[in-house]
């Protein structure tokens, strides 16, 4: 009998207790990898990193780590018109989150301008509900196991609620 070898299943059981990490399928390591450690801290901590009143006018889109080409970069989106004091905070933001990290996390921070007008819309709406990207979630539904694809949804959902 043969056996197939490109099963994307786990050949070898390991005794005793394993990490949840190493219970993931390959497909969504890949997605928490890609994000970081850093960029999730950054999202549940950013009220505290902000402050309370930049925290209403700005969030977190993504955070590219440094490598040989260029400087770790946290780009943020402010709400038009929050752009000036946004700037003016540019260096407490900077040194509160290495200081929170510990080093030298984040080296520069881009800011992108959106309309707040655009979330009163329809379509935004019913994708609040659908929170995942649609290329995540057919990652997500190629996992067989039906408590690891709740709880990555149910994942998904804080993210977007912080």
């Amino acid at each position: 009998m043969q056996f197939k070898n490109n099963t994307k299943q786990r050949n070898v059981s390991i005794q005793g207790l394993r990490s949840f990490k190493d219970t993931l399928p390959k497909n969504v390591k890949r997605i928490i990898n890609k994000k970081g450690h850093i960029y999730s801290e950054t999202l549940n901590n950013w009220k505290y990193l902000v402050g309370d009143e930049l925290f209403k006018c700005c969030y977190p889109k993504t955070f590219k780590s440094s490598n040989k080409f260029g400087v770790s970069t946290l780009v943020i989106m402010v709400k038009r018109g929050h752009e000036v004091d946004m700037e003016y905070s540019k260096k407490e933001i900077l040194n509160k989150m290495n200081t929170y990290f510990g080093y030298s996390v984040v080296e520069k921070l881009k800011f992108i301008s959106f309309d707040d007008e655009q979330k009163d819309s329809p379509k935004i709406e019913i994708h609040k509900k659908n929170v995942t990207i649609n290329r995540y979630k057919d990652k997500i539904s190629s996992v067989k196991n039906e408590k690891i694809k709740k709880s990555l949804l149910e994942l998904t959902k804080l993210f977007r609620e912080k």
